[in-house]
């Protein structure tokens, strides 16, 4: 059974994974009116990634005899001065979410609540590798230029969408 505090703080981060999705639909669209569908296809991809990392929490809050409670998403940004804007927003987005996860780890451990470590400890290593995902973009923006930026969309449009993880499956 999670504590109050604990459930209050996952609902918290569904809702965080929920604007994160929207984030990068946003971006995606940004992407695509100038011309990157690549790049718009990569952001679909990491929505679609968001929205599973968010069904993965609201599914154990309920698992656990808590209640998963939504609230309202803030509406994300929709526009920025480049593509590599975009991706450098992307970069500091998830490391912000690594110190969301943290913070909730740090509480799991605070209340003895072992399950949940458990849980969150695919999370932990997720944004390992989120962030250098999006990391690696911006080096990869960077050292193209904008005469590059076309082969870097190219590369961007390759990656596979997520399939959704079944209730209880990792």
């Amino acid at each position: 059974m999670l504590s109050e505090k604990m459930e209050a703080a996952l609902n918290k981060q569904v809702n965080w994974e929920m604007y994160s999705a929207y984030l990068y639909l946003s971006m995606s669209s940004y992407l695509e009116s100038k011309g990157l569908a690549g790049g718009a296809h990569y952001m679909k991809a990491q929505a679609q990634e968001e929205m599973i990392h968010a069904m993965k929490i609201f599914d154990f809050v309920n698992e656990r005899g808590g209640r998963a409670v939504l609230e309202a998403i803030e509406a994300p940004p929709s526009d920025w001065d480049s593509p590599l804007a975009v991706f450098e927003h992307a970069y500091e987005h998830e490391q912000h979410v690594t110190k969301l996860i943290n913070g909730l780890m740090d509480l799991a451990l605070e209340e003895r609540d072992h399950a949940t470590q458990i849980f969150l400890q695919w999370f932990v290593s997720e944004q390992v590798e989120e962030e250098a995902s999006a990391s690696g973009v911006v080096e990869q923006l960077k050292l193209a230029g904008d005469k590059g930026l076309f082969l870097v969309d190219k590369e961007l449009g390759q990656r596979p969408m997520p399939i959704p993880i079944p209730k209880g499956g990792e």
